[in-house]
């Protein structure tokens, strides 16, 4: 007890000692030491507490830095009206969404289940998997209902990108993400709301040290992939030195490097085509950063916890999305670019006209078989009554016209509908090697503009920076191979026009001779055709003389044998088959454009197909579809041929009809 009450004593005279050394000592130093007792315990409490918010701040501040200077510049499809071509939607903030009252929550058991009217970010926080959320509209049935809707919700808000720095275990690096939602997505796969996602790598573990270096590689979005480019990789355009441009489609909003019409036949490249083509308006969205602990950003942005799917339920791949935190790039970035990027987007190539163009036709058809597969869908009952009532006409017009007798030859002869079908027919394949022959010079003068042009302007990057000159030699060279085009077409017009003539007249005839033949024909074709489509294009500019310009066209379907026959040109051949087609204009326009339908449609169908249904390069699917075209082309002057017989022989006999299933050798063309 002694010893300890001796050591009691000590220690409190040395306490006394201490206190009165410091409050002699404090002043000198500035420092505040009538605090410094209980500061000897707070910090040793609160120095955690403390600190850490100190380095969450500065964290934080280094990636707002980071996300602002790599921002991205959005460079969307302009819109020149509403509701017409280009992209009406551009980044929104999630905000204008939450407590909405034309949003509504619906439940996972039945798309009626209202679950609750404007819900809020903490409603979508407790996840809700199965819910989803429904605006007004109908995804099968978007018409301008989403573009009206989000012009008047968007009112008074900013274009926003949510960005967010993120690391992945095991993986070297670091991701710098920009997240992008519209309201609607307006592809062939059309939805409610739609993520996209552009990514900034860097050989950097945090943001502090990335803002030191350059990015060693970007990711942009693509539909369920991702296209990928080195940041010194030319493809990838950057603004201001650090802001990547990135081009969304119109519509899809799938993120391509380049303006162009991009094809896809998967569901990592998207299934029909993108267009990111000029005219174009540069966004600079905000910049909103999301806190790269999970549970700060999951209470900041309660919403990013949602599981549910952002826009109306429906089948397949009309159905709304889920949100970021489902998606595999969002715990696993890295390995999400290493794993699906690709190095290219297939950019469909200018590389014919008419038939020759696959790659066209499989956009166009997938366009339009998205269009009635959703009406088909909306309204099940009345397609299936659309396609019984298309097969009964198409039977009643095929039962209505005969087919037989269908000799080809002699030409001069009254022939149905059905008959001169039937006759073109027959000589086209008994002849075939004669047409595919004059046919494979139209198909080279059509697919060799776009591959010239290709070739020159890769060529011509040898200017370096003269665009001028470039542009100047690519403008030159093109309007020259494009007359190219037009004026072989008219020459293997004629020529398959001799050649039919010669085979009626029982002469021998071969690619060459059809070719000298008709020669001489080529240019007053030619001429009298380009004057009938300045005449057209000047009637459908004034929109007024629309209706004349139709009737200019089909007064005009028998122009080539006019010309190649009877030696007329210019507007005394535009009479002369005016008069011809003006008494059977009907059986003109049908016969005409049955064949025009099969020689210019066949090949580029086939060629859609074939991208559709094989791993084919899409140049070899082009050059099927050109040898197809080569092969039908042809077809289109025989048949007018034949129709230009019949509606003469017509005109030079007074007596009336032959009696049916008769083709006499009534008259001898000229």
């Amino acid at each position: 007890m002694e010893s300890t009450g001796t050591r009691l004593r000590t220690r409190l005279a040395l306490g006394v000692l201490g206190a009165a050394l410091s409050a002699l000592v404090a002043p000198a130093a500035g420092a505040a030491p009538t605090v410094q007792a209980p500061t000897v315990q707070a910090p040793t409490v609160q120095a955690p507490t403390v600190q850490a918010p100190t380095v969450q701040a500065a964290s934080a501040s280094d990636e707002q830095a980071l996300a602002e200077r790599y921002a991205p510049v959005v460079r969307l499809v302009q819109q020149a009206e509403d509701c017409g071509r280009g992209e009406p939607f551009q980044p929104t903030d999630v905000d204008v969404l939450l407590g909405n009252t034309t949003v509504a929550l619906r439940g996972p058991w039945d798309t009626d289940d209202l679950v609750k009217i404007a819900p809020l970010a903490d409603d979508l926080g407790k996840g809700l998997a199965g819910y989803h959320l429904d605006f007004p509209g109908s995804p099968l049935q978007p018409g301008c209902t989403y573009e009206e809707w989000a012009d008047t919700q968007t009112l008074g808000s900013s274009p926003t990108t949510y960005a967010r720095v993120v690391t992945e275990p095991g993986e070297d690096g670091l991701a710098l993400q920009y997240w992008l939602y519209y309201p609607f997505n307006d592809f062939n796969n059309k939805h409610e709301s739609d993520w996209e996602m552009i990514q900034v790598e860097f050989a950097a573990a945090d943001a502090a040290t990335a803002l030191q270096q350059e990015p060693t590689r970007v990711g942009f979005s693509q539909h369920e992939g991702v296209e990928i480019a080195r940041w010194d990789d030319p493809k990838l355009e950057v603004a201001e030195d650090s802001h990547p441009v990135v081009h969304p489609a119109a519509g899809s909003h799938a993120n391509y490097f380049d303006a162009a019409l991009h094809l896809g036949r998967s569901g990592q490249q998207g299934f029909g085509c993108d267009d990111t083509r000029a005219p174009s308006v540069d966004v600079r969205p905000a910049v909103v950063l999301v806190p790269s602990d999970a549970s700060e950003a999951g209470a900041t942005f309660p919403w990013l916890s949602y599981t549910g799917r952002w826009g109306q339920r429906e089948s397949s791949f009309y159905n709304g999305p889920t949100g970021p935190n489902t998606k595999d790039q969002w715990t696993a970035p890295l390995t999400w670019t290493d794993a699906e990027g690709t190095d290219t987007a297939y950019a469909v190539p200018a590389s014919g006209l008419y038939g020759t163009e696959a790659t066209s036709a499989f956009c166009g058809i997938v366009s339009s078989g998205s269009n009635a597969l959703r009406g088909a869908m909306n309204n099940p009952a009345i397609a299936a009554a659309a396609l019984v009532a298309l097969g009964l006409v198409m039977a009643w017009l095929a039962g209505r016209t005969t087919w037989r007798p269908s000799a080809p030859l002699r030409l001069a002869r009254r022939r149905s509908t059905g008959q001169v079908i039937s006759a073109v027919w027959r000589l086209y394949t008994r002849r075939l090697a004669l047409f595919v022959g004059i046919g494979l010079p139209i198909t080279v003068a059509m697919v060799l503009p776009g591959l010239a042009s290709a070739w020159i302007v890769s060529t011509t990057e040898a200017f370096g920076d003269d665009g001028t000159m470039r542009r100047t030699i690519v403008t030159v060279t093109g309007l020259l191979l494009a007359l190219l085009a037009p004026a072989t077409v008219a020459l293997g017009q004629a020529a398959a026009v001799v050649a039919v003539r010669e085979i009626d007249g029982g002469r021998r005839v071969g690619v060459s001779r059809a070719y000298s033949v008709a020669s001489p024909r080529a240019i007053p074709l030619l001429l009298t055709q380009l004057a009938i489509g300045v005449a057209l294009v000047a009637c459908l500019v004034t929109v007024v003389l629309a209706p004349v310009a139709v009737v200019l066209f089909v007064v005009s379907l028998l122009l080539v044998p006019v010309v190649v026959l009877e030696g007329l040109s210019g507007w005394a051949a535009v009479r002369r088959s005016a008069h011809l087609v003006r008494p059977s204009w009907v059986k003109v326009v049908v016969l005409v454009g049955l064949t025009a339908g099969l020689a210019y449609g066949v090949g580029a169908v086939l060629g859609a197909v074939l991208i559709l249904t094989t791993s084919l390069p899409l140049a070899v699917s082009n050059a099927v579809s050109g040898f197809v075209y080569a092969a039908l082309a042809p077809l289109v002057a025989v048949s007018s041929v034949y129709i230009y017989a019949d509606v003469v022989v017509r005109e030079k006999l007074a007596t009336g009809a032959a009696r049916d299933g008769e083709l006499p050798a009534e008259a001898m063309l000229p």
